[in-house]
């Protein structure tokens, strides 16, 4: 029987996971994506030209591989409808390679108006992207939710729903109440799309496992985003460390087998939220401009700064990581200094060597490289410049994992295998 290999984020979010699915996608004959929603994004080039992804799996682009969304994701039906769209050309139907777990969530438009109401209401807005992705999570826990299967039968759905939008208007909360024939007209329209994708994808998995066949998951956003292990309450709604993967796909823990973690060679962030080793003026806006910072999703700024070691090897614990990628490298080049931090200082003047739950008041110690120039597109370790050997080896060594992939620049084929 085979073992399931798993990628997933490190930092907080937007390594460039895509990239590294997509590369390894090919040796695989299922890719699932086990968690979040399309709050998340992951832009892909090959051949000069960009996808970018919300939802489907990044094994699409591969013709023998399925792919497959497991019962942990929450789906907009029409954002993955829109998504769908940019293959059609390509392929006509996804019908037999992309596959929908009948039991994942979806996020219907009241979702996306409770999101934006919380978020503008907030003392201290979370800064999510108001996809709806939060209230859909409250639903589903709440044992409130509503399952991609409920499409087979569109009558009874939209007056669930109606009761359900009317429980919420009598609380005094302003919500749009749409009429039962345009709801319904709504409904159909994503049962027409998304009712012959839909499949009981976990035994898919178990009698591909049992097969011999490969499989690769994928989370979405990174580890310091988890609600419970991340920077808590600035976190997404899901699990998005490995265990997520078994819980999101059906998969057992013990039938899990390398773990890849995602790291880019500085840190970014989106929304609020601690961020030590953020850099607010001309660093940070060079490593965005750079490094094409800006959300797949919201188009918005990430936050830029220096790689937080001290999160990265936490991570690395968390998700029993086995081998580091680390993406981005060439977006370093040119700078004179490039800063790692290595442990934090308390608001006590205490250096801490462990990760503390709380990140809001702690300073970062820094480690300073000499840096570098001329590492896009290098696609050998021993062509890169003696100063980025030099600061992979020494991560290597601080965080306790290889860095056995190292990506130079957005194509596939840019990227150095040790």
């Amino acid at each position: 029987m085979s073992k399931a290999d798993l990628i997933v984020g490190i930092q907080w979010g937007d390594e460039g996971k895509g990239k590294m699915v997509d590369l390894l996608a090919r040796d695989y004959d299922y890719v699932v994506r086990y968690q979040g929603g399309h709050n998340a994004g992951h832009t892909i080039v090959v051949e000069g030209k960009k996808y970018a992804l919300h939802l489907i799996p990044s094994g699409i682009l591969y013709p023998k591989c399925k792919n497959i969304i497991g019962n942990g994701v929450v789906i907009s039906p029409k954002a993955l409808i829109e998504e769908m769209e940019q293959f059609k050309e390509m392929y006509g139907t996804l019908e037999g390679r992309l596959f929908i777990s009948s039991k994942a969530h979806l996020i219907l438009p009241y979702h996306e108006m409770l999101d934006r109401l919380s978020e503008s209401q907030a003392k201290q807005a979370i800064g999510t992207t108001c996809k709806g992705i939060g209230p859909t999570y409250t639903d589903k826990v709440s044992r409130k939710g509503i399952r991609a299967e409920e499409l087979k039968d569109t009558q009874t759905l939209t007056q669930k729903i109606l009761e359900k939008l009317e429980e919420i208007a009598k609380k005094g909360i302003a919500i749009e109440i749409p009429t039962q024939e345009s709801l319904k007209n709504e409904l159909d329209s994503y049962a027409k799309a998304i009712l012959p994708l839909l499949a009981n994808t976990t035994n898919m998995l178990w009698n591909a496992m049992d097969k011999n066949e490969k499989i690769l998951c994928e989370g979405a956003q990174g580890s310091m985003l988890d609600i419970d292990f991340g920077t808590y309450p600035f976190v997404t709604s899901s699990t998005t460390i490995s265990a997520g993967a078994c819980s999101g796909s059906g998969i057992a823990p013990r039938e899990l087998g390398e773990v890849i973690g995602i790291i880019k060679a500085y840190c970014t962030r989106v929304g609020n939220g601690p961020f030590p080793t953020e850099e607010t003026g001309e660093i940070g806006e060079n490593l965005r401009n750079k490094g094409g910072e800006f959300g797949v999703t919201t188009g918005r700024a990430r936050r830029c700064g220096w790689l937080d070691a001290m999160a990265v090897k936490y991570a690395c614990r968390l998700n029993g990581t086995s081998a580091l990628a680390m993406m981005k490298l060439d977006v370093l080049d040119g700078f004179k200094q490039i800063k790692v931090c290595v442990a934090y200082e308390n608001e006590k003047g205490e250096q801490l060597e462990e990760f503390p739950s709380d990140l809001t008041s702690i300073k970062p110690i820094y480690q300073t490289f000499v840096g570098w120039d001329k590492t896009a597109s290098v696609r050998e370790f021993d062509k890169l410049p003696k100063n980025a050997q030099d600061y992979i080896l020494a991560l290597e060594k601080f965080i306790g994992v290889k860095i056995s992939m190292i990506s130079t620049s957005p194509d596939r084929n840019d990227t150095i295998f040790r």
